[in-house]
């Protein structure tokens, strides 16, 4: 009885352990320092700056009204945010604040990689699905699952604790992204629809998608190959045109 008592205790922490790493996967908050989009850029900002900030005033409403009609439950109003720290790399992402009001950021490196509006348009419309198809409490859920059935194989085999740490990390691991390449492709499907019913072309934003490195198919990606994404965008534009629903 006390060796049970001993590994439920056990797997108690870890489970503790692997909450306070989900929480941490997906930060409540934006990254530090940063400053609003909306910002009207000075004379010596870059032209993909004054492009970025243009393409936001004009899609955040149109991601607006797709959350309330998709989704109204929640929170709909998104706040934009560039993170200017150096070094950072290109990168977008979203999350929530406490209230659970929607975050999209972008790194500086991101925004001068882009090549067009068309192409911040489709990453705005991609990270702003994210939040109307609720993925972010998806993939921890699934995350938290995955934690609670490596700790219980873990307390079950008794294994040591630096073992079963990381039999907790790589089952939370395992869990979340069963679902991140399907969650991705939903949102480039919701993100191009959205990046055109603001006057965008989703086609031309694909573009990216031709000179990013491609994931490939490799074990536990988060992202599914690049040729992948391009057909579910031409495939949904290819729906919007024909007046079918998205």
């Amino acid at each position: 009885m006390s060796t049970l008592r001993s590994r439920l205790g056990a797997l108690a922490l870890l489970l503790g352990a692997a909450a306070m790493a989900l929480t941490g996967c997906a930060p409540l908050a934006a990254p530090q320092p940063a400053r609003p989009a909306a910002v009207q850029p000075t004379a010596a900002a870059p032209v993909g700056l004054e492009t970025f900030a243009g393409v936001v005033s004009r899609l955040r409403p149109v991601a607006n009204q797709v959350c309330r009609e998709r989704s109204p439950n929640l929170d709909c109003n998104f706040i934009v945010l560039i993170d200017d720290r150096p070094g950072q790399p290109p990168n977008a992402f979203h999350t929530r604040d406490e209230a659970g009001r929607p975050i999209i950021g972008f790194t500086e490196a991101l925004i001068r990689d882009l090549r067009s509006a068309d192409e911040v348009a489709l990453v705005f419309g991609h990270e702003a699905a994210h939040h109307i198809a609720d993925h972010l409490p998806r993939l921890q859920r699934a995350a938290f699952t995955g934690a609670l059935i490596g700790g219980l194989v873990a307390s079950v085999t008794g294994v040591d604790q630096v073992t079963a740490r990381q039999l907790v990390d790589f089952s939370a691991t395992v869990g979340s992204r069963r679902y991140s390449q399907a969650f991705e492709l939903e949102a480039d499907a919701l993100g191009a629809l959205i990046a055109h019913r603001g006057g965008f072309d989703p086609l031309r934003g694909a573009d990216l998608f031709r000179r990013i490195p491609d994931p490939g198919n490799r074990f536990l990606a988060t992202h599914p190959p690049n040729a992948e994404r391009l057909r579910v965008i031409e495939r949904t534009v290819a729906r919007i045109q024909a007046g079918r629903p998205i």
